[in-house]
């Protein structure tokens, strides 16, 4: 006698795609959430900082890193800045957003306001290393800074207060970022794209589409 072959009905094939499409649509959405939390994180890096800055000058009358008076202010264990000469209480926080210099304000700029009760993390420097845990980090691993030095050398001048740097991000949360805070080209307004990777400074800025965004990019904000 011949087997008889089962097979699956057209109703259970299409209660499986259903399923998987349901599936998929989980993953899919579940990622997109994951994705908008870290923009969030990046943007709150920007807001937060900026917020340190100023209150910290609020409270001493000085910007942190550039405080010469910040051992009277903090006790002994804060340090004052000796590079750049001459720079110090200028009303600028001198030095490159990235540097590794631990005399430099920019990376004193964290140690004061961890100091002033502002910010959490170790006011104590390491090997001012990306691994150091003095260093702060942004949600893609990459390095935050401050710096009141410019970090445009193009042509035309991008006037800040000071700004605020973040690297590693990639090139569709730097997009969507742009999106979020400011007005959607990462070539103008107060948020800009300067270099892929990590630099001090950059002579253009970089024109973000979707063809990047998978590239990372050091991302600044103008205070």
């Amino acid at each position: 006698m011949r087997q008889r072959q089962m097979g699956f009905t057209l109703v259970e094939i299409a209660i499986v795609l259903v399923i998987i499409g349901l599936l998929l649509g989980g993953v899919l959405k579940g990622q997109e959430l994951v994705n908008s939390a870290k923009v969030k994180n990046l943007a709150n890096d920007f807001r937060n900082i900026s917020t340190f800055g100023y209150a910290y000058q609020d409270k001493f009358r000085a910007l942190p890193g550039d405080d010469s008076a910040a051992t009277a202010h903090m006790g002994a264990a804060a340090a004052v800045a000796t590079t750049p000469a001459a720079g110090l209480a200028n009303g600028r926080i001198n030095g490159a957003w990235n540097s590794t210099t631990n005399t430099d304000e920019t990376v004193l700029f964290w140690q004061h306001v961890r100091l002033a009760g502002l910010a959490t993390g170790t006011p104590n420097f390491g090997d001012l290393s990306l691994g150091d845990e003095y260093v702060p980090k942004n949600a893609d691993g990459g390095r935050l800074g401050v710096t009141g030095d410019p970090v445009f050398t193009g042509a035309t001048p991008w006037a800040a207060n000071f700004y605020i740097c973040s690297s590693n991000i990639q090139g569709r949360f730097a997009r969507q970022l742009d999106t979020t805070i400011d007005d959607g080209n990462s070539q103008t307004g107060t948020m800009r794209v300067m270099c892929q990777n990590e630099c001090a400074t950059s002579a253009t800025y970089v024109n973000l589409d979707a063809t990047m965004d998978a590239n990372v990019y050091t991302v600044c904000v103008g205070n």
